[in-house]
């Protein structure tokens, strides 16, 4: 990795103990109110660290929902291709990791004469938990 968590700023350690701490995805403005007693008073402030963050693999965006995660998987090489399980009811992700998909998609895009550089995927649907309280509704 090209980061560790030593080498960061203090703005970046901040948004990426705030985003370690949370149990769903923070949008920018929701981090920036989170930690204004910390120093951090701009907008700019809080993209710049997550731009970072993103860079070195340590958080990922959430796309369809203009959201940040910190990634929770020492080692993590997905800067550019994500794949992530979101649930529909609790807002619960779950980073897909170890799987082959920029393989089959490279894969596809050769078959179409196309450039593969990079993939954002979210699939959503119910989490075990919310799956489970369906079942008894």
């Amino acid at each position: 990795m090209a980061s560790t968590s030593e080498n960061l700023t203090k703005n970046q350690k901040t948004v990426l103990g705030v985003l370690e701490n949370s149990s769903e995805p923070m949008k920018a403005y929701t981090i920036l109110y989170d930690i204004q007693k910390k120093g951090i008073k701009s907008p700019l402030q809080v993209y710049r660290a997550l731009d970072k963050l993103i860079e070195i693999g340590k958080v990922h965006k959430i796309e369809s929902r203009n959201s940040y995660v910190a990634c929770k998987h020492e080692g993590c090489n997905a800067k550019t291709s994500t794949s992530f399980l979101i649930c529909e009811k609790c807002d619960n992700v779950t980073e897909l990791i170890g799987n082959n998909l920029f393989s089959y998609f490279s894969k596809q895009a050769d078959k179409n004469n196309f450039k593969y550089n990079k993939h954002c995927l979210e699939i959503f649907g119910l989490c075990e938990n919310c799956k489970l309280k369906n079942q008894f509704i």
